[in-house]
């Protein structure tokens, strides 16, 4: 018993019929097709949101409003001169204990 053939569609179809009735029927098929035409309707809508969503660039950065401030330096400050280098005295070697001057600069 492998597939069923028209004659078996045909039996099952009059028994559906004779069961719900030729207009309980209709309505359920009805349905279903409203249900089917709901859910493409549903599928649409998602792309067209993605679509939507891809295509609108993010919107740019808020700006920080500023007002321009002017930077016076103070009148009454003044730099002092850089400092004078010392001056570093010269100091002659002096000879150790025992050791001769043999010459004398």
């Amino acid at each position: 018993m492998g597939s069923f053939s028209i004659w078996h569609w045909l039996i099952v179809l009059v028994i559906v019929l004779v069961l719900f009735g030729r207009g309980r029927v209709s309505e359920i098929m009805g349905d279903f097709g409203k249900g089917i035409k709901s859910f493409k309707d549903g599928m649409n809508e998602e792309e067209a949101k993605k679509a939507a969503a891809a295509s609108t660039p993010p919107p740019p950065p808020a700006q920080i409003a500023t007002t321009p401030v002017d930077v016076v330096p103070p009148a009454s400050v003044t730099t002092p001169p850089p400092p004078a280098a010392t001056p570093v005295p010269h100091v002659a070697p002096t000879p150790a204990p025992g050791e001769t001057k043999t010459e004398q600069l």
